[in-house]
């Protein structure tokens, strides 16, 4: 039997600051780099075709899951191990995937633990350490979930999970106005999808699971020792909170902008 091969998948957009350093990580062990790419204004694109030239654009935004599932599709190989561009494969992380992909396990697929770095400093602490999450599986087996935001790769009774040994490096946030953006754009996805399902919200539960959040965050999930990294980010994430309730609120409680005035 023939070595199984392995392809590493990413869909990106204006990443030109991280891309590069990311896939050097993978260019030299992995046997494909598909790059899905949804409307780049940067030099994102002569970045990626330095290292493959399998790039392909959808700059109609389908959201998260459609977008990774629009990209597996391009994806060749046995077995596919998904990156964002603003990660970083660790040398024992890639010896595991390797050791894993070898193995060829039936219905298996892997974990790793993702380490973020954030606001300058490696974060331990806040429930965002080991946070194990699927990257690694059979390309036939399964694909990411549906989605807008917060996708899941499906996994079935049948399957099993493992976990792979090392970290994927994560650098989460460049800066403030960064995370703000991105925070933004996660409330929108979440509360457009809830929208469709018919759900809606309220002020006070907008409250309610920010100060739940904040309160996990920082000290039941012992965030506190983070420093005030640890702080900040559990500030930051009891706001990203309220406002992705506040906008499904807006939404669905709220009466539209009348016609005539």
């Amino acid at each position: 039997m023939s070595k199984p091969t392995i392809a590493v998948a990413l869909i990106v957009k204006n990443e030109a600051q991280h891309l590069k350093a990311c896939l050097e990580t993978v260019h030299d062990w992995v046997d494909e780099i598909v790059v899905l790419d949804s409307g780049s204004s940067d030099n994102t694109e002569e970045i990626a075709r330095q290292f493959t030239d399998k790039f392909y654009v959808n700059a109609q935004w389908p959201g998260f899951g459609p977008q990774r599932q629009l990209a597996q599709s391009y994806v060749e190989s046995d077995y596919v191990l998904w990156l964002d561009a603003d990660e970083r494969v660790t040398e024992e992380l890639k010896s595991s995937v390797l050791a894993a992909v070898a193995n060829n396990a039936p219905n298996t697929i892997y974990q790793t633990a993702r380490l973020s770095w954030v606001f300058g400093r490696y974060i331990k602490h806040c429930g965002w350490y080991p946070d194990r999450v699927l990257r690694l599986y059979p390309t036939k087996l399964t694909q990411y979930n549906d989605s807008l935001v917060h996708e899941k790769v499906v996994v079935s009774s049948e399957m099993t999970v493992e976990n792979l040994n090392g970290d994927l490096i994560h650098f989460t946030y460049n800066d403030m106005n960064h995370y703000l953006v991105k925070s933004a754009g996660y409330a929108q996805a979440w509360a457009e999808q809830r929208e469709r399902k018919g759900k809606k919200s309220s002020i006070s539960q907008g409250i309610l699971h920010a100060l739940g959040c904040f309160i996990k965050m920082y000290i039941v999930k012992a965030g506190f020792l983070d420093g005030k990294q640890g702080f900040l980010l559990s500030l930051l994430s009891a706001h990203s909170t309220f406002v992705k309730y506040a906008d499904l609120w807006i939404r669905t409680e709220t009466e539209k902008m009348p016609e005539k005035f």
